[in-house]
């Protein structure tokens, strides 16, 4: 059954039997399974790479049907971690790849023992923190990856090689940053499926050894309004780049580089300080309030909301309070869900 089942990938004659045997011979590691990570799974999962290690915090919840694939009502019901259940569907799809599945936060520590030993990082993340993360640890490591992120009707991408490109640090001011995330400005599916497209042809390419085909552009485009975006980007990679330069110093992996938690004594909260956060109190005003269930009030210091059982007051100075929660894990999923 293995022969037919790669048949029509095979007879695509720049991966042929060669580039599938070295799919075959493939670890992947994703970082994120949610709307790009469990459509990314799936894609490689059926192409027959031969392991996947798949790293998610979070579990199934019912908005999460609308475009995370992989994902059922049951999976909601049961509160399934994304990982575990995005791992179940996969080996029902395909047994011939191994799947190791990671409930955890997506810290330095753990990602450092796992990114040594795969050829290709897929980020599917949602915040420019562990991004930054996966920027210095790949760089350390001199392992690809690609880079995705999509909200409302935009997506971008674009693919990292150590030491031939320039590294997300390298083009942080030439991608957009303005907090919007899924739960303030909403997505809709197909631009999801438009960035797994440019993820999983560039992966295709990495993985079956045809490197030369690669893009080499910065690409982002607007489904909604008719735009697309191709940025050549070889000159700008930076010569004191603290990621990717000769003298690369890892700055996104240091203590200090990292996002702070800590649950504030007595008072059920939990306050989170990003050392990346350009705080734009205005422009999270304009999101939150994109949102009509969501009352903001907003003063030159701070503004604050509430959502459920939980109120959040966001700093000029960057900090963030959480109030209903001693909960790290769920303080940060607040965050980057509405904060971004």
């Amino acid at each position: 059954m293995e022969a037919s089942r790669y048949s029509r990938q095979i007879l695509f004659e720049p991966i042929g039997e060669e580039g599938q045997l070295r799919l075959s011979k493939s670890h992947v590691l994703i970082i994120g399974v949610g709307a790009l990570g469990s459509i990314s799974a799936e894609t490689l999962t059926r192409a027959g790479v031969g392991k996947l290690t798949l790293v998610d915090r979070d579990y199934v919840e019912e908005s999460n049907l609308q475009r995370q694939q992989l994902f059922t009502e049951k999976d909601v019901i049961n509160q399934t971690p994304k990982a575990i259940a995005a791992k179940e569907r996969l080996e029902s799809i395909n047994h011939l790849v191994k799947i190791d599945a990671m409930v955890m936060d997506a810290d330095v520590s753990k990602l450092e023992q796992i990114i040594p030993k795969v050829h290709l990082v897929i980020d599917a993340t949602d915040n420019f923190e562990t991004r930054l993360l996966i920027n210095d640890l790949c760089q350390k490591y001199r392992k690809p990856w690609i880079y995705g992120g999509c909200v409302a009707s935009y997506g971008i991408t674009f693919t990292v090689l150590p030491n031939e490109t320039p590294c997300l640090q390298c083009l942080m001011e030439h991608i957009p940053q303005d907090g919007a995330t899924c739960d303030t400005v909403g997505i809709v599916s197909p631009v999801v499926q438009m960035v797994v497209s440019h993820q999983m042809i560039e992966a295709f390419k990495i993985l079956t050894g045809n490197k030369q085909q690669l893009s080499g552009k910065l690409i982002a485009f607007d489904l909604w309004q008719n735009q697309r975006m191709e940025l050549a980007v070889e000159s700008l990679r930076k010569k004191d780049c603290p990621s990717c330069s000769e003298n690369k110093q890892f700055p996104n992996l240091s203590y200090e580089q990292q996002l702070k938690t800590a649950v504030l004594c007595g008072r059920n909260t939990v306050q989170i300080r990003s050392p990346h956060k350009q705080v734009h109190l205005e422009e999270i005003a304009r999101h939150l309030q994109k949102k009509q269930s969501l009352k903001v009030f907003q003063n030159p210091y701070l503004l604050s909301f509430e959502i459920e059982n939980h109120r959040m007051v966001v700093f000029q100075d960057g900090r963030t309070l959480i109030h209903g929660t001693k909960d790290l894990t769920e303080a940060k999923k607040l965050y980057y869900q509405f904060i971004g």
